[in-house]
């Protein structure tokens, strides 16, 4: 069982990092965190990076990263990801939309929530 987390640099981002490793660790599954970058290749130093990220938020959690470039979908991306590392689990960052955000939601989350295979847990970064 694997439990998937789209992560980014964002606050959001990192409190799907938070979320999805504390939900990992629950169950006693793997953690595999998903990043996609708007770019056509990743480098060596974009999965360095990431990696970092990561290690910055959860610790000693243990982890596996997979990044990726997003072919210009970003949400395709992460579910066909999630899908790739047979997740039980996708976790993501959503922040907080006014009325017509909302109303445009057609955002990655939204994408993500209506064509990932498995359950998506959507979590927001805490207000300030």
């Amino acid at each position: 069982m694997t439990v998937a987390v789209a992560m980014n640099s964002t606050p959001e981002g990192r409190e799907a990092l938070v979320k999805g490793g504390a939900e990992a660790q629950l169950r006693g599954d793997a953690l595999v965190v998903l990043s996609v970058l708007d770019s056509d290749e990743v480098t060596a130093t974009d999965r360095e990076a990431v990696d970092a990220q990561v290690r910055e938020v959860l610790g000693d959690v243990e982890f596996t990263a997979r990044v990726e470039p997003d072919g210009g979908d970003e949400a395709g991306a992460i579910v066909d990801l999630a899908t790739e590392v047979g997740a039980t689990l996708v976790v993501i960052g959503s922040k907080r939309r006014s009325a017509v955000g909302k109303f445009l939601m057609g955002s990655t989350v939204q994408r993500v929530l209506l064509d990932c295979p498995v359950p998506v847990l959507v979590v927001k970064a805490a207000d300030r």
